[in-house]
This record gives C-alpha cells, structure tokens and sequence, in this order.
C-alpha cells in the first residue's frame, strides 16, 4: 500500500520506518522538499521510503497519517491541498498541546470541541480517524513494549476507514481486542483531553512507556 505520513519528528519517523518494514510504500512529507530530516530518513528507512512535499505525501498516498504538531494540523492539511486528501482516510495522531506557557502544557481546545473535529469540519471530504495519540511512539508500533493487554482507541465517523485503520493497527501487532472504538469524531475530545493525565503519568512514573487498560 501507498502511505504518506506528514511530519518529520520522533512520531512521522517511528511511523514510516515501521510502516516501510511491514512492505508498504511510505513517502514523508514536509514543507519543503528538501527537509533534510525527510531526506535523512529516506536514505536509511528502506527501499519503500521516499520523502517530498506535504502535497507531493499527500498525492502519493491511498492512506495518510498526520504525525505533524498538533498546534499546525490546519496549516499543514492545507499544505497538503483539499483535492489531495479528499476522499482518502487520514489518520490524526496529534494532540491539541499549547506550550505557550511552559510546560506541562495546556490544551488549546477541549471540552465541547477537539482537534480532531476541527480537521474534520475543515476538510470534511477526508476520512478522519483518530487513533495512536494516547501512547508514545515506540508503543504505537510495537505494543508489547508494555507487559500484559492494554488498549488503544480509535475515533471516526466513518465505518470503513476505521476498519481500514485497525487492519494497519494489527499489522503493528495490536489485537483486535485491544482496539477499542469510541464512536464517532466527538469521542475524540475523550482521548485528546486524556494528554493531560498521560503527560503527569510520565512525570511519576519517570518514564513514556506504559498504558492503560480498560478493565470491565
């Protein structure tokens, strides 16, 4: 399969460089094509990497992630272009973090609105997903990193794209079992705001790697 991934950092890279393992086509996307960490990635990443523009990503691939700042999704999605994502499943990993006043961070929208809902309403031909925002990046492509079952949620309005995103889920080695759909786009707002328990986690426990499961 043909994936574009936006963004360049620790998330974009842990990615596509799992994503290009598993013997999918990744290209990555930045704000120009020459980003010298694109370039760098796609030097060592394999054969099925490539890199360009957000929009030359966004052409390329039939499923996009956006691993991009979350303060920056609308402008780089815009970037990207609205006929390039259109019809296409996007899935959201970023979070709505505002650093603005040092850390820990704050959220820049909450409550009765989210992230995932304003690329949703700005680009409302693309299939949103949002998924893989509540763990680190290590996690997101290799679960058991973290001892016993935890789970992973994943957000949409769409059926299909959501079935799509858990075949990619499981392909990183999460069990159907551990997938657990929130419903539709509003849900998001659930495991966005959960960013700022997971950031005070990490602050006493010392450590990114764990998660949480969800026990009935």
């Amino acid at each position: 399969m043909r994936i574009g991934v936006f963004g360049t950092g620790v998330v974009g890279q842990t990615l596509a460089s799992k994503l290009v393992q598993l013997g999918h086509q990744v290209r990555m996307g930045a704000r120009e094509a020459s980003n010298e960490r694109a370039a760098g990635w796609a030097k060592t990443a394999g054969a099925g990497a490539s890199h360009g523009t957000f929009s030359d990503a966004a052409t390329f691939g039939e499923i996009l992630f956006h691993c991009a700042l979350g303060a920056v999704a609308l402008e780089v999605l815009g970037a990207a272009g609205e006929a390039n994502l259109r019809g296409k499943v996007l899935i959201d990993t970023s979070n709505p973090l505002d650093v603005s006043k040092g850390m820990p961070p704050t959220l820049f929208v909450s409550g009765n609105d989210s992230l995932a809902e304003r690329i949703q309403r700005a680009f409302p031909a693309t299939r949103v997903v949002k998924a893989l925002n509540t763990i680190n990046a290590q996690i997101m492509v290799d679960p058991g990193r973290v001892k016993g079952d935890h789970d992973v949620f994943v957000s949409g309005n769409d059926a299909e794209a959501k079935a799509q995103v858990r075949e990619l889920l499981a392909g990183f080695g999460w069990k159907p079992s551990q997938v657990i759909d929130l419903g539709d786009i509003t849900t998001a707002r659930g495991t966005e705001a959960y960013l700022l328990l997971w950031l005070r986690l990490w602050g006493s426990i010392g450590s990114p790697d764990f998660n949480i499961k969800v026990v009935r």
